[in-house]
């Protein structure tokens, strides 16, 4: 799994980093998300499917490999 992310689509909701914080964090200032690890483990891979489903931009695109 690769995680995409399109910054200028992010409305700072933080959903992505509540639900996978181990993959997305906010930056201080404005609270846009950030991607800490675009290729995450399996471990990580559903809460990554539920932070791209729950994000209210639709931001954030995985792609399965």
């Amino acid at each position: 799994m690769r995680v995409e992310f399109d910054e200028p689509k992010c409305v700072a909701a933080g959903q992505c980093a509540m639900v996978a914080p181990g993959v997305f964090d906010q930056r201080d200032d404005d609270g846009v998300a950030i991607v800490l690890d675009a290729t995450p483990g399996e471990d990580q891979h559903e809460a990554v499917r539920e932070a791209a489903a729950v994000c209210p931009a639709a931001a954030i695109r995985l792609v399965e490999a």
